[in-house]
Protein backbone atom coordinates (compact mmCIF):
# COMPACT_ATOMS: atom_id res chain seq x y z
CA UNK A 1 0.00 0.00 0.00
CA UNK A 2 2.74 2.31 0.83
CA UNK A 3 3.97 2.79 -2.86
CA UNK A 4 0.51 3.62 -4.50
CA UNK A 5 0.43 6.82 -0.90
CA UNK A 6 3.68 7.91 -2.13
CA UNK A 7 3.24 8.05 -5.63
CA UNK A 8 -0.49 9.46 -5.37
CA UNK A 9 1.07 12.13 -2.77
CA UNK A 10 3.82 12.61 -4.98
CA UNK A 11 1.19 13.66 -7.82
CA UNK A 12 -0.56 15.92 -5.80
CA UNK A 13 2.58 17.68 -4.55
CA UNK A 14 3.30 18.06 -8.07
CA UNK A 15 -0.14 19.69 -8.72
CA UNK A 16 0.06 21.90 -5.98
CA UNK A 17 3.80 23.35 -7.10
CA UNK A 18 2.28 23.59 -11.10
CA UNK A 19 -1.04 25.49 -9.94
CA UNK A 20 0.99 28.03 -7.69
CA UNK A 21 3.72 28.82 -9.80
CA UNK A 22 1.06 29.73 -12.53
CA UNK A 23 -0.76 31.34 -10.63
CA UNK A 24 2.18 33.49 -9.20
CA UNK A 25 3.34 34.04 -12.97
CA UNK A 26 -0.15 35.67 -13.88
CA UNK A 27 -2.31 32.46 -14.99
CA UNK A 28 -5.76 33.68 -13.28
CA UNK A 29 -8.32 31.93 -15.73
CA UNK A 30 -10.48 28.90 -16.21
CA UNK A 31 -7.10 27.49 -17.86
CA UNK A 32 -5.10 27.80 -14.63
CA UNK A 33 -6.28 24.47 -13.61
CA UNK A 34 -6.58 22.71 -16.90
CA UNK A 35 -2.26 24.31 -17.86
CA UNK A 36 -1.21 23.01 -14.26
CA UNK A 37 -2.94 19.79 -14.61
CA UNK A 38 -0.68 19.37 -18.32
CA UNK A 39 2.45 20.15 -17.10
CA UNK A 40 2.03 18.47 -13.72
CA UNK A 41 1.19 15.16 -15.69
CA UNK A 42 4.01 15.96 -17.97
CA UNK A 43 6.29 17.08 -14.82
CA UNK A 44 5.26 13.75 -12.93
CA UNK A 45 5.58 11.39 -16.57
CA UNK A 46 9.75 12.29 -15.78
CA UNK A 47 10.09 12.52 -12.57
CA UNK A 48 8.02 9.61 -10.60
CA UNK A 49 9.43 6.73 -12.70
CA UNK A 50 10.49 5.11 -9.69
CA UNK A 51 7.56 5.69 -8.06
CA UNK A 52 5.52 4.39 -11.12
CA UNK A 53 7.84 1.09 -10.88
CA UNK A 54 6.92 0.52 -7.69
CA UNK A 55 3.38 0.80 -7.73
CA UNK A 56 3.27 -1.40 -11.14
CA UNK A 57 4.95 -3.94 -9.22
CA UNK A 58 2.94 -3.71 -6.33
CA UNK A 59 0.17 -4.21 -8.64
CA UNK A 60 1.87 -7.46 -10.26
CA UNK A 61 2.13 -9.08 -7.31
CA UNK A 62 -0.79 -9.38 -5.46
CA UNK A 63 -2.31 -9.88 -8.80
CA UNK A 64 0.03 -13.13 -8.96
CA UNK A 65 -1.24 -14.27 -5.67
CA UNK A 66 -2.59 -17.54 -5.15
CA UNK A 67 -6.52 -16.79 -3.93
CA UNK A 68 -6.91 -17.06 0.17
CA UNK A 69 -3.55 -15.01 1.24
Amino acid sequence: MRPVVVYTLSRLGLFAVALAVLYLLGLRTYLLLVVAFLVSGLASYVLLSKQRDAVSEQVAKKRHRPAGN
